[in-house]
């Protein structure tokens, strides 16, 4: 039997790899790190999680990433298997140790028979065989050349940022606390998962100028992209209205400061643990495009991290995904080139839990194509179905961007109230639907 080949070890490769190995299936994983590198990855390990150490809401009834982890996990999904083994406290999110996930799932790829993993860059783009490009948002130049050799269009660019990293033992907890918005989560330690820095209202109008004072990191000439939405830097948030912040990242509410129980904070940093043994935490929503001079210099402003040591700094780095309304059928395939499948970032969907799903069902797709059968994707009323459809014709070809799931891409339910009111009610109706449908989807397999 013909190997599948996929190009990319990233979360989707990773994901497609695994999915076709469990059906019996041959794969050849074609990934240019450790040889290659990229400004933005450290390591040569597959699925390395290079932005945020979360996977996000892991609410499977009230949230639309919660449910794309429950089919991921029902589906057998070796990103969702490793992510719960090696989970953080995070409330009710689903937060990972990034590098002890990342060496998991190089481990179990490795160990599979049927998955060759091949240090080599992919620069051209096969006539034939059954191919996955699962490159992501740092494409190589030399296939981003490739792929527009072959589409005839340009990819689409956007900006993603990365927040900053700080070393635990550099945080005064005699100013900040532990504590999980509205005390979420079952245990202690859930309760307690997020690191809190209070402001003032002072303290937040200073930060605030000096974000907008700041030296940033300028884009190369002929740049025009725009931002993701769901990951924009802080300084452009700062710029879209001064109270922008404090109405997201540094929204005060559900919280309590244990040292001043009586004092209500004007605006709340949170940072999250970003490994296992507590030494790292991340600053939540706090990507930027400082240059790091003043990123040191600005957060050092932040109540708590006034002496914070970075084990890394943030950043920004440009991505690039098809227009894939266009170019892609129903099966990811390419319709100038059916050999060539794609998934991932470069699809046009946004998040670490959406690239995976799509790897995922890349690689069943592929594996039914080398069983000589046919695999239709799942119905769109669940949150793989509707994630793939809005990506392959549900979207506006004209307006496409990146999109993370949500209830807006489901099929509505017509007997349900609308509006925030009828959330309570309708959320749990469209996920029971989901579940049902993508367990008859996979029984039909």
């Amino acid at each position: 039997m013909e190997p599948v080949n996929i190009i990319g070890a990233g979360l989707a490769g990773s994901e497609a790899a695994w999915q076709i190995a469990r059906a019996g299936v041959p794969v050849i994983l074609h990934e240019m790190r450790p040889s290659k590198g990229t400004f933005a990855h450290r390591t040569g390990d597959c699925a390395e999680m290079v932005c945020s150490n979360s996977f996000r809401s892991d609410d499977d009834v009230m949230n639309a990433v919660g449910l794309l982890h429950w089919e991921m996990r029902a589906a057998g999904g070796l990103i969702m298997s490793m992510a719960d083994r090696h989970r953080l406290p995070a409330g009710g999110a689903l937060a990972v140790d990034r590098d002890a996930f990342s060496a998991a799932v190089t481990e179990a790829l490795r160990a599979e028979p049927l998955i060759e993993i091949r240090d080599a860059e992919i620069t051209d783009l096969p006539q034939d065989g059954n191919w996955i490009v699962a490159t992501g948002p740092l494409t190589s130049d030399g296939l981003a050349d490739a792929i527009r050799d072959v589409t005839g269009a340009d990819a689409l660019p956007f900006f993603d940022a990365i927040a900053p990293i700080v070393h635990a033992d550099t945080i005064d907890m005699s100013v900040a606390w532990e504590q999980s918005r509205y005390d979420k989560g079952e245990t202690e330690a859930e309760q307690k998962a997020y690191i809190n820095c209070p402001m003032n209202k002072e303290q937040y109008e200073a930060f605030i100028d000096a974000l907008l004072a700041a030296d940033k990191t300028e884009f190369h000439e002929g740049e025009t992209a725009g931002y993701f939405d769901g990951c924009l830097p802080i300084e452009v948030m700062a710029e879209r209205g001064r109270e922008t912040l404090r109405h997201g990242p540094m929204k005060p509410v559900g919280l309590t400061n244990a040292h001043k129980p009586e004092e209500k904070a004007y605006a709340v940093v949170q940072l999250r643990r970003d490994n296992a043994l507590g030494t790292l935490y991340n600053i939540v929503g706090f990507q930027t495009k400082m240059k790091y001079g003043a990123q040191t210099e600005v957060f050092r402003m932040i109540p708590g991290l006034q002496d914070a040591g970075f084990a890394r700094l943030g950043g920004i780095h440009r991505n690039s995904f098809l227009n894939s309304p266009t170019l892609l059928d129903d099966r990811m395939r390419l319709r100038l080139r059916p050999n060539l499948r794609f998934a991932g970032q470069v699809t046009g969907v946004e998040g670490y839990v959406e690239s995976s799903a799509m790897g995922l069902l890349a690689g069943r797709m592929a594996a039914a194509q080398a069983l000589g059968r046919d695999l239709g994707p799942p119905p769109f009323t669940t949150a793989m179905g509707a994630l793939v459809n809005h990506i392959t014709g549900g979207a506006e070809a004209k307006t496409f961007q990146p999109m993370n799931v949500n209830f807006g891409l489901f099929p509505p339910l017509p007997e349900m109230r609308g509006g925030r009111r009828g959330r309570k009610d309708r959320y749990p109706a469209y996920t029971q639907r989901a579940k049902d449908d993508f367990q008859a989807w996979l029984a039909a397999q």
